[in-house]
């Protein structure tokens, strides 16, 4: 969720502080903030946790104790008068004396305000600070007013400049200044301004010049630092300025122990954080467990290493910046130890937080009774931390209860507060709630701000609540807000998921219009584009108009882009772009040529992936292992085995460690060669490097025991397999089914299938093998049965799939049922393969077409003649008497302005003549000759047919003349068509005379319209080779 990265920090840098030698100044709550001595604040089970050794309010319990981990109810009662506390502890001997003891209460805020409006300056400072702002040369604008400025009024003009050079210059212009006397506080403001710019090297020669001035550091000056340097991420640096106070004699007070808490906390080193607090309370300050010591300690070396400007702390910075200690004040007696309470909101709030962060509710809960009973002032942090804590642990009752008691105690919610129960609402699938709560804002009289948008903008859109953020973008246009860069790419990804692109594309532009776009969003928007597979829109917003001259497309954008052109297989775009990068001003990255290697090699580009990956390892690249694999997985998809083996010594050779998908690869190449033991030696080398088996490979595995022939070792695998995590995956199950398959082995590959079938697993591979098994034992019913189960199961998805069960049916003779079929792949536009014409092949010939015919339909197809493929399916749909199709076929090629051949008017004119339309027939014989194109037997045959169907015996007679006398040579299947013509005429007697001629000219009998043995045998074979397409394709995938 977008709100989580948001965290409460406090910055402690801003602290007021005086010229006069008590830095801190005591500051007291006004009678009307604390609770009236006769209210009791009660909150019943508002956290749902427990609360160990919390007896009552009146109870001291401090420092807080662990809590227990049992949830039960809480019940917190806090009586509103402030119990004494004996402040008094053991004597401790602590290493050094304590030399500050903070008495302030609260911390004042950066800017103070009268009546809630900003404090005006007084005197000469609105001139000086006016003009310094807007002259250029500071030191003339300073000497112009010559008058003698105050400390303090120095000190507002240093903290007022904007910048760190301006900073560095107006405080060497006060040192050049007759009578101006060093102080602590300027060159806090100084080093303050120093630390935010990260200008390291300028404050340490700052730290030593405050040293040789003999102006000590105070808990101020310490603070400071620990706060910026945390916040420039030198999280070990900072707190080695606690290591330099400790030897200082120093003792941290509340505001400086609260910013090292608040470091801790913030780089997630919990316990720690929660040590020092509660050492920091008994008067201890013990970092050893920090492992400071190897950096600050280096400072007693009689040779320090070199180092760089950000580490300087272990030479010059421990060796300045304050008194040299003397250890005779250290004694036990002349040290005071006394239990520290906090006194600080502040302070309350980074706890309440570290425990919330930590998943420590119960010590949160303490932190927040401990507030109630001390009568510290709550704000509205304290209020949104706790919300947080209890609403992102799951006790959204109780986040609520706390907002109500947030109002009763007169402190009002701020837009921080409806952004976390935004978020936290969303996260518990509250949408209705979430929503609210961003409506709610502006009855509240807040406002919302980029957070609340980018949260309530990024939760609609991931649930594509397409009106929603409507109606958000809406109120934000009409308050004249503009949509933060960061929600653009998931408001242009919704409208893609919604197939709304033109709302999408107007989006992008007007977005753009208002704004440049940085690489970044343009990325994101891109690959939006690019998941969808919508490779031109994100061409459009690839090359579309920058909003600025020379804005050049970032190395991130190129590799969206490339993506897009992969995932659409655009091979060609995508290295053409590849190669134009240098010339626009970006090279290409690791991920550049990982994803185009990837890319290459899933497409069996593998030559254009080898160059590249060549050209990779020139240019200092290591690629991933899984660019590797990508290529070892192509070559051994394509037989090319040496050189995947190549590639893998390569791999090693660079240091990329193979991991189980490139082992998986290699043994499922050798599996599929042949190549029996070169996959065992490679399986054992995997399991020599300490790789386990995952399920491709133990998959692979029993492809090679099947070529083995070896059941005991497949199964040995399987049963290895079943304790795998994840037990077994469809494809083993389906190998074993191949295996007992291939052994004939009925009953146990019925128990594999059925196990399949009683999980939901069984797909059509599962099917298919059963199919292939029922029908090579000859048990063509159950081959029948599986099929059917099949076919209603859905599983019919691909050319492969029909394939498979048009096969079964063909072999039992179900014609009808595979012409069913072919209608049902053609109205789901599945192009037919050459899987499926050979089944089409088979049910011409059980169909009793004219096996001329067959030959001659056969030819024109693997010549890739005009519409030889439709004439096959018409001629199909004829045969299993599927008339209305096989016309509605017909006439797609019959009425096409191509020039046809003789196979094609040949199937026009069976097809119209089975159908009885005799007319179409003849005129489609007629358009024939007028091509020029010569009648041939089958021509005659179908002639024949049609003069039979319509009664036209002297048509019958007419080519039968022509047969007798020679002028069309004898032919089995033409004497057959007259005879069954005459039939159907009702002349049987000139049947009969046709039967004895065309027995006395072949002496033999009518020939069987039975299909061949080795017919029989390539139908069920067919589905056969497709049995592990599945596993080959997990495997290139991977």
């Amino acid at each position: 969720m977008m709100l989580h990265s948001y965290s409460y920090k406090y910055s402690y840098s801003s602290r007021e502080e005086s010229l006069h030698h008590s830095s801190m100044q005591s500051h007291v709550f006004s009678q009307s903030k604390l609770p009236t001595p006769d209210s009791l604040f009660k909150t019943r089970a508002f956290l749902r946790f427990s609360l160990h050794n919390l007896n009552s309010a009146k109870t001291q319990h401090y420092p807080f104790q662990h809590a227990s981990p049992s949830p039960q109810p809480l019940d917190i009662s806090v009586s509103s008068h402030l119990q004494k506390h004996n402040l008094k502890g053991p004597g401790v001997f602590i290493g050094f004396k304590l030399q500050c003891h903070s008495r302030t209460v609260a911390l004042p805020t950066k800017n103070s305000s009268i009546n809630g409006r900003k404090k005006r300056y007084g005197g000469v400072l609105p001139s000086i600070l006016r003009s310094l702002e807007s002259q250029v040369d500071v030191e003339k604008t300073l000497n112009s007013f010559c008058g003698n400025l105050s400390p303090k009024e120095q000190t507002v003009i240093l903290k007022e400049q904007s910048s760190w050079e301006r900073v560095t210059r107006v405080f060497e212009w006060f040192k050049s200044q007759k009578g101006y006397v060093p102080n602590v506080i300027h060159y806090n403001v100084v080093l303050r301004a120093l630390g935010r710019a990260q200008k390291w090297d300028e404050l340490r020669l700052c730290w030593v010049e405050m040293a040789k001035n003999g102006v000590l550091p105070t808990n101020n000056t310490y603070g400071m630092l620990v706060d910026v340097y945390a916040k420039a991420g030198l999280m070990k640096e900072s707190l080695l300025w606690i290591k330099h106070m400790k030897q200082r004699g120093v003792f941290p007070d509340e505001v400086t122990m609260n910013t090292v808490v608040r470091v801790l906390k913030d780089a997630g080193e919990f316990d720690r954080a929660d040590r020092f607090y509660k050492d920091w309370c008994v008067g201890r300050v013990e970092l050893d467990d920090l492992h400071l010591d190897s950096i600050a300690d280096s400072v007693n070396a009689t040779n320090s290493a070199p180092i760089s400007f950000k580490h300087f702390l272990s030479t010059e910075l421990f060796k300045t910046g304050g008194r040299v200690f003397n250890p005779k004040v250290m004694k036990a007696a002349d040290v005071e130890i006394s239990v520290r309470k906090p006194r600080l909101t502040s302070t309350y709030n980074t706890l309440i937080d570290l425990y919330g962060k930590a998943g420590r509710l119960n010590d949160a809960a303490e932190v927040f009774a401990e507030m109630l009973k001390s009568g510290v002032a709550m704000d509205t942090i304290t209020f949104n931390t706790m919300i947080f804590t209890c609403g992102s642990n799951g006790n959204m009752s109780e986040a609520e209860l706390l907002l109500t008691k947030m109002e009763e105690r007169g402190i009002s919610p701020d837009t921080k507060t409806f952004n976390i129960f935004l978020s936290l609402y969303a996260d518990a699938g509250n949408i209705d709630a979430a929503l609210k709560c961003y409506w709610k804002i502006r009855e509240a009289g807040l406002f919302p701000d980029s957070v609340t948008h980018r949260a309530v903008l990024h939760i609609l859109c991931e649930r594509n609540m397409f009106h929603d953020v409507e109606a958000v973008l809406l109120e934000m246009e009409r308050y004249g807000l503009h949509v933060d860069e960061h929600s653009l790419p998931g408001i242009i990804k919704m409208y893609i998921d919604e197939g709304l692109l033109h709302q999408a594309k107007s989006f992008f532009e007007k977005s753009q219009s208002s704004g440049r776009l940085s690489s970044k969003t343009r990325a994101a928007i891109i690959d939006a584009y690019a998941e969808k597979g919508l490779w031109a829109e994100a061409e459009t917003v690839f090359f579309g108009m920058r909003d600025l001259v020379g804005q050049k497309k970032g190395v991130l954008e190129y590799n969206v882009m490339i993506k897009a052109y992969g995932k659409a297989k655009l091979y060609d775009n995508a290295f053409s772009l590849f190669k134009g990068m240098r010339n626009c001003g970006s090279w290409p990255d690791e991920c550049t040529y990982n994803s185009l290697i990837q890319m290459f090699a899933g497409g069996d580009l593998v030559e254009q992936a080898k160059d590249l990956l060549a050209e990779m390892l020139v240019m200092g690249f290591k690629p991933h292992c899984l660019t590797f694999s990508a290529v070892i997985a192509c070559y051994a998809r394509l037989g090319q085995l040496s050189d995947a083996v190549g590639v893998y010594q390569e791999m090693v050779q660079v240091g990329v460690t193979p991991n189980e998908v490139v082992y998986g690869s290699l043994i499922n190449g050798f599996a599929e060669s042949g190549r029996v033991e070169d996959a065992l030696q490679c399986f054992r080398r995997m399991e020599e490097s300490g790789i386990l088996a995952n399920q491709i490979v133990l998959t692979s595995l029993i492809k090679v025991y099947s070529k083995l022939g070896s059941l005991e070792g497949a199964k040995a695998l399987y049963e290895r397999m079943k304790n795998l995590e994840g037990g077994l995956d469809i494809v083993a199950s389906n190998s074993m089914i191949n295996l007992y398959a291939d052994l004939g082995m009925v009953s146990e590959a019925k128990l594999v299938f059925e196990d399949l079938r009683e999980k939901g697993w069984a797909d059509g591979v599962s099917f298919a093998t059963m199919m292939y098994l029922y029908k090579n034992m000859g048990m063509l019913d159950e081959a029948i049965d599986v099929a059917e189960e099949m076919k209603q199961s859905g599983l019919l998805r691909d050319c492969a799939s029909y394939n498979k069960v048009m096969a079964c049916y063909a072999t039992n003779g179900q014609l009808r049922e595979c012409g069913e079929l072919l209608h049902a792949m053609v109205t789901r536009k599945l192009l037919p393969d050459s899987g499926t014409f050979k089944v089409l092949f088979t049910v011409l010939k059980k169909g009793g077409f004219p096996i001329e015919a067959v030959t001659q339909l056969q030819s024109s197809y693997q010549e890739g003649k005009p519409y030889a493929r439709q004439a096959v399916i018409t001629s199909v749909f004829s045969v299993v008497g599927m008339h209305a199709f096989a016309i509605e076929s017909c006439e797609t090629f019959a009425k096409a302005d191509v020039v046809l051949d003789s196979s094609a008017y040949n199937v026009a004119i069976y097809a119209y003549g089975v159908s009885g339309e005799i007319d179409k027939a003849l005129n489609t014989f007629m358009k024939m000759q007028d091509e020029d194109l010569e009648a041939d037997l089958v021509t005659y045959i179908n002639l024949v047919v049609c003069y039979g169907k319509a009664g036209m015996v002297e048509g019958v007679k007419r080519i039968y003349s022509q047969l007798k006398f020679g002028e069309i040579e004898p032919n089995e299947s033409l004497f057959k068509a007259i005879i069954d013509a005459y039939k159907n005429a009702n002349r049987n007697d000139l049947a009969k005379l046709v039967t004895q001629e065309m027995r006395f000219a072949f002496d033999s009998q009518l020939p069987s319209n039975s299909v061949t043995e080795d017919e029989s045998d390539d139908l069920q074979q067919l589905s056969d080779s497709e049995t592990f397409n599945e596993y080959d394709a997990v495997s290139s995938r991977l």
